[in-house]
């Protein structure tokens, strides 16, 4: 492998969990296109599930220009809130939506391979989604606890894939891949507090006060609908949150989810690290703001070049090193 542009052997990608942020796996493909890296193989979890089984299905292009159209209108209107039971939205919009994106076949049909990551429920395992229908799979691996109600497939509840493998390099490696590219959203956890609950300054990486109160408000309209339900078992929790200006539990379950990803997404790369990392600066990018689509993706392009850049610079000088001590 060592002086070559491109890595020998079958080239896998794992695209990480992280909500709105997931656009970005989107920047990051085409940057790997570009730099002539032929992907072989792909394991995706939560949104990275999304992204992948769209790729692997051919219709990324078709899925970029729709999500660049997106609007905070539009966004609401996928979040279709239903009773709490096992979750507040019900799911069967972003269904209809994958539909338009994913070909009609099977996991194991799939001209690109790919393996998506779920949590079984009742168990608490990784369960590695590898056949049968891939709405079912991605809805199940983006189905975030408390916030989206679960998919039953195989006689098994399944949620979240990130709650396990948020980026899944191990699934990566275990389709066989020898060189894997991953991509982390959530890497702000670990240089800072973390704590993007409180409110927003408007002063956020040159975005405009008024962008920023539009992810709020995005938010916010998700924290209402739950507060307008009359449920005695929720009553208490309404009254706190009339009462105090704490955050939404929408936002709390979001940001409380995404620091625990973020500490498993920690140990899972130390017992498999990936050959080369992407972490794409979006600290910014509320996990609800997918109508940031350009931004998102441009920062995927951006981060995926700076270390493919820097993987091919190690590479050299390795060859380097190694020629001046024959």
């Amino acid at each position: 492998m060592k002086g070559n542009s491109i890595p020998s052997g079958r080239i896998g990608l794992a695209l990480g969990s992280g909500s709105a942020r997931g656009w970005a796996h989107i920047g990051v493909i085409h940057a790997l296109e570009e730099a002539g890296f032929t992907v072989d193989c792909v394991a995706g979890t939560s949104i990275g599930a999304l992204v992948g089984a769209v790729y692997s299905s051919g219709k990324l292009f078709e899925m970029e220009e729709a999500v660049l159209r997106l609007d905070r209108k539009q966004i609401l209107m996928f979040s279709d809130v239903v009773l709490p039971k096992s979750g507040l939205i019900d799911g069967r919009k972003i269904t209809n939506l994958i539909e338009k994106y994913v070909l009609d076949t099977s996991l194991e049909d799939l001209p690109l391979p790919l393996r998506i990551i779920a949590t079984d429920l009742t168990t608490g395992g990784e369960v590695v989604l590898q056949k049968g229908n891939i709405v079912e799979a991605v809805r199940a691996s983006f189905s975030l606890p408390g916030v989206f109600i679960p998919v039953r497939k195989d006689g098994n509840l399944l949620v979240d894939g990130g709650l396990v493998n948020p980026v899944p390099v191990s699934a990566a490696k275990n389709m066989g891949a020898d060189f894997v590219i991953a991509v982390d959203l959530n890497s702000e956890m670990e240089s800072g507090s973390g704590q993007n609950i409180p409110a927003d300054t408007g002063k956020t990486r040159g975005r405009s006060g008024d962008a920023v109160a539009q992810v709020d408000r995005a938010i916010s309209v998700l924290n209402e609908k739950f507060r307008l339900l009359d449920i005695p078992t929720v009553s208490y929790i309404k009254q706190k949150m009339a009462k105090d200006s704490f955050p939404g539990i929408f936002e709390i379950l979001m940001t409380s989810v995404k620091i625990m990803k973020r500490r498993i997404a920690h140990l899972s790369m130390e017992a498999n690290p990936p050959d080369i990392l992407i972490q794409p600066d979006l600290g910014h990018i509320n996990l609800m703001g997918f109508y940031y689509a350009e931004e998102i993706i441009a920062e995927g392009y951006r981060a995926a070049v700076v270390e493919l850049a820097g993987w091919r610079d190690a590479n050299m000088e390795s060859v380097v090193d190694d020629g001046s001590t024959q």
